[in-house]
């Protein structure tokens, strides 16, 4: 077996977040209110820290097969930016590991998805279900390359 584990930076999924709302604020053209609707600011944290946690909630239920260990991502009575998501897998010998760094990066794609169309549910509408595919899609890629096994390489014996 082969243990894998995955870090999602908090912070670095928050800020990710606050570009693409404030991205999406400022392209929304004959909409004068789309940008402070939008964007996420400081303020707004409170609200994002209840879709992180359902995002690890999430992202633990779909790995739960493989899980070893992960982090507590229990929401706190304050927002601690420091409690990344940090899950540890046992996976088949098998697995290839040059697939790690790209689970990474779909994991960190999902939750960035999965947070933003949950914000989008109240002040985007139009786009929130969009970016909830694409958070399916992005944990859909996740599990793909979890499952996905190294072809066996055939030894040739020696004469």
């Amino acid at each position: 077996m082969i243990d894998v584990t995955l870090t999602v930076s908090k912070q670095q999924v928050y800020d990710e977040v606050a570009k693409t709302t404030s991205y999406t604020g400022t392209k929304m053209q004959n909409d004068n209110s789309a940008y402070d609707r939008i964007f996420t600011t400081d303020s707004d944290r409170s609200m994002l820290e209840r879709f992180w946690t359902e995002a690890c909630n999430a992202a633990t239920e779909k790995l739960k097969k493989f899980l070893v260990s992960v982090s507590d991502n229990s929401e706190g009575s304050t927002i601690d930016l420091s409690r990344d998501y940090v899950v540890e897998l046992e996976l088949s010998s098998s697995y290839d590991e040059n697939l790690t760094e790209s689970i990474q990066a779909s994991l960190f794609s999902f939750f960035v998805s999965a947070i933003v169309s949950k914000w989008y549910k109240f002040t985007n509408k139009g786009e929130a279900d969009g970016y909830a595919a694409d958070a399916v899609g992005m944990m859909n890629d996740v599990m793909g390359k979890v499952f996905y096994r190294k072809k066996p390489k055939r030894v040739v014996p020696l004469p």
